[in-house]
């Protein structure tokens, strides 16, 4: 079997903060490469009105709570923050964390968060035009802050063929898109030629899956479709057996 990296992303729903901590340092210890949360400000499915928090205050925390793990949001809403705001916050926790944090970002979908928090939601080609203005101002920024990042890769998430992929293999360190295994690899498919078409070696871009811990038996499958790194979805109250599993898996 080929290697692969594992990660874990931790549903902020239905729980509290000290839940949240404990799962963060137990994936840290088990030594997976990644642990994630996601930028929303409700739950996205049981209760609609559980308990829920803000992403990037999540991060600061987990920055200074894990000590080896890579990290970051799986994937930040655009929408949400200016970009000039993102890239400083990002380094900030880029620097609590000595260096581990992904600047995970997508153009966002969710038309609660965006009715309730007062966001104007557009079309879905109007957020990913604004993905597309934001991103090269956020690196303008990496550029401008002093301190400048320690080291902040990109990761884009989402499997629109005609926009997404190209934003992908234009800005791109890392794609994160999910199943089944024969969509991953179709997307993966066209991401290559997209990096094809505007120069790139897609070499330099990771392949990342999100996946749920029922899908365990289908790691071969994403393997073949093109899947590098598998982020195993956990919710409350975070048993992180199949994450173990996985690990224990990697290593061979």
């Amino acid at each position: 079997m080929a290697r692969f990296r594992v990660g874990v992303q931790l549903h902020p729903q239905s729980c509290s903060v000290a839940q949240l901590r404990a799962a963060w340092r137990a994936a840290d210890e088990l030594g997976v490469d990644t642990i994630w949360l996601w930028d929303h400000f409700f739950p996205l499915y049981g209760d609609p009105d559980a308990a829920h928090y803000e992403c990037y205050t999540l991060l600061a925390a987990m920055a200074v709570d894990t000590h080896h793990a890579e990290f970051g949001a799986l994937v930040t809403c655009n929408s949400y923050r200016n970009p000039h705001l993102l890239a400083d916050m990002s380094r900030t926790i880029d620097h609590l964390s000595d260096g581990r944090f992904i600047l995970g970002i997508g153009s966002g979908w969710f038309e609660r968060d965006y009715d309730e928090y007062e966001f104007p939601f557009g079309t879905a080609g109007s957020r990913l035009g604004d993905l597309a203005t934001a991103l090269p101002k956020i690196m303008h920024r990496f550029d401008e802050l002093n301190p400048g990042p320690l080291s902040i890769p990109i990761l884009i998430g989402g499997s629109g063929e005609r926009v997404t992929l190209r934003l992908v293999a234009e800005h791109a360190d890392a794609w994160n898109s999910f199943g089944p295994p024969a969509t991953y690899a179709a997307k993966n498919a066209v991401l290559d030629r997209w990096c094809a078409e505007v120069g790139r070696d897609p070499g330099q871009i990771e392949r990342t899956a999100a996946i749920q811990p029922a899908e365990l038996g289908d790691i071969e499958a994403y393997l073949e479709a093109g899947a590098e790194h598998f982020i195993v979805m956990v919710g409350a109250p975070f048993d992180l057996e199949p994450v173990a599993r996985l690990v224990d898996l990697a290593r061979g």
